[in-house]
């Protein structure tokens, strides 16, 4: 008995400070003239009468003695939102009569003379607590929280799963104190649970797993009131700025990005976080990564890199797919159908679907969904066979990333040679041929060996002693199936129309195939006809 009295008497003081912590009292919701927050009454020493009152209250329950708000508020939308969110409702409105900022705070039903506030305080000053009639920048409110919601979206947990802390209301909708009790401070921000590791988002939200330790705390990323983006909830206003927040070389452990970013030719294009359509123009960082689901690594062979996460994509056969499985897929959503973005060069046979042209039924390609079909390509450097694959990345990169043999992270975040390609690739016509020059094709084609004319007897003659580019006769990506043929756009011919004209004396424009590193030519060039020119 008398152990049991010792540890009620220890147990007391922390019991009593707790009790204190927990009490609407000693919080900010005490509005009296005894509250311990800058915003406080004059003399008024009631401290419930700021919300409740026994008599002469509004007949909204609990005693409700505060004028409601008008529904005059914007309201969260989002493309990712399967919810409908309407105005505020029920308890929501309540918190919105002072956190709105339009309603005074000393305005109460009860009394006909509004409570006096210090420092001549009328409503809610400016700061993180009004957050004003714009609720577009706020975590949605008042919204039915379901199973038919969770089941539309699978990065929601549903609703019979919650912790006993968030408590929908008596409709199943989400309001303010499904995340805020008014009259308990203990744990910080009248918060009903902790969320120090997040653990009150992923009460509701379940977006998988990362391995990135930055980012497995939500609040790293977002923040559920007044954010600057809007909708997403995120802490910079648009996307790129909250991942380069880290990726600028202030955090050791997240590759340095931000200076890719702001190279002559780069991917992100600095977009709102809700973008408008189509998404080939408006691109930022989570159109290739998935930061809830990340890992570490760049890419392996061909599968997609662990530090795209599971990102959704483009299959093969032009099907959306919710996590693609090889980089180029991840590509397609913006490279292939519905492509609007411009050529770089134009073509005799035009295209900008990649899909097609990478497609194993096109004419001639370079092998990324398919090893190529040409078995003769002596140019090839070692560690490269015809039967040989590669990934946009082997092309498309950082011009100082480690690919390029600088220190810079992998990736398609900017580059100083255009079109965001890895190394120099000059296209102007009569460009003086060096190993710089093309130094693109150089790093799987050898360069001794194209000049030796080892697979066509003329290419020291077209790229050095006429200074025509690779570019005026071959497409780098490919040519599509039904818009030319084996035997006219083989070894990936198809002319560039801006230095390639059709032939004066037959007005053809056209590569004949005639066998192995045969062919003739029906063009006009530099001022010279080919009507035809045949090789060898």
């Amino acid at each position: 008995m008398k152990l049991l009295i010792r540890i009620i008497l220890l147990l007391a003081p922390a019991a009593s400070l707790f009790a204190q912590q927990s009490s609407v009292v000693n919080s900010k919701h005490n509005l009296s003239a005894s509250g311990p927050g800058q915003v406080r009454a004059t003399s008024e020493n009631e401290v419930c009468i700021f919300c409740h009152a026994p008599h002469n209250s509004t007949p909204v329950r609990p005693l409700w003695n505060r004028l409601m708000p008008q529904d005059a508020y914007s309201i969260y939308s989002s493309r990712s939102l399967n919810a409908r969110p309407g105005q505020p409702t029920g308890m929501s409105k309540m918190c919105l009569s002072c956190h709105d900022g339009t309603i005074a705070l000393g305005t109460v039903v009860s009394r006909n003379q509004p409570i006096m506030m210090s420092g001549g305080v009328t409503t809610m000053p400016a700061g993180a607590s009004n957050i004003g009639t714009d609720l577009r920048d706020d975590h949605p409110i008042s919204f039915r929280f379901d199973a038919s919601l969770a089941a539309h979206n699978p990065k929601l947990k549903s609703p019979s799963a919650l912790p006993p802390e968030i408590k929908l209301d008596s409709n199943s909708e989400l309001q303010c104190t499904s995340c805020h009790d008014a009259h308990n401070n203990s744990l910080g921000k009248f918060m009903v649970m902790r969320n120090d590791n997040s653990e009150m988002c992923k009460s509701c939200h379940q977006m998988g797993q990362t391995a990135v330790t930055g980012h497995t705390n939500c609040n790293a990323c977002h923040q559920p009131h007044t954010a600057p983006s809007g909708p997403y909830l995120l802490r910079r206003q648009t996307i790129t700025e909250t991942c380069t927040s880290c990726h600028d070389g202030s955090v050791s452990a997240a590759a340095n990005i931000s200076t890719s970013l702001h190279k002559a030719s780069v991917h992100d294009t600095q977009s709102p976080v809700d973008p408008p359509a189509p998404a080939s123009a408006n691109v930022t960082c989570t159109s290739c990564h998935d930061p809830h689901t990340m890992g570490h690594g760049g890419t392996t062979g061909l599968n997609i890199p662990a530090n795209f996460g599971a990102i959704d994509g483009m299959s093969d056969s032009g099907s959306p797919i919710a996590a693609a499985i090889l980089t180029h897929q991840v590509c397609f959503k913006c490279h292939a159908d519905g492509n609007t973005l411009a050529v770089t060069v134009t073509r005799m046979l035009a295209s900008n679907n990649l899909r097609l042209k990478f497609s194993p039924s096109s004419v001639s390609s370079h092998p990324v969904m398919a090893a190529g079909r040409n078995p003769l390509v002596p140019s090839l450097k070692p560690g490269w066979t015809t039967a040989s694959r590669m990934t946009c990345e082997d092309c498309h990169n950082s011009d100082t990333s480690r690919a390029a043999g600088g220190s810079d992270a992998n990736g398609v975040h900017g580059s100083n040679n255009r079109p965001l390609l890895v190394a120099r690739y000059d296209t102007a016509d009569y460009t003086t041929e060096s190993a710089q020059a093309y130094a693109l094709c150089y790093k799987c084609h050898d360069r001794t060996s194209i000049l030796g004319d080892r697979s066509f007897n003329a290419h020291k003659k077209h790229i050095v002693e006429q200074r025509a580019p690779c570019a005026s006769c071959h497409d780098a990506h490919g040519i599509p199936a039904g818009q030319g043929s084996v035997t006219n756009n083989s070894n990936l011919i198809n002319f560039a129309t801006s230095m390639v004209q059709s032939d004066r004396r037959s007005g053809r424009l056209e590569f004949n195939d005639t066998g192995q590193y045969r062919g003739q030519c029906y063009l006009s060039c530099h001022g010279e006809s080919h009507s035809p020119r045949r090789y060898p």
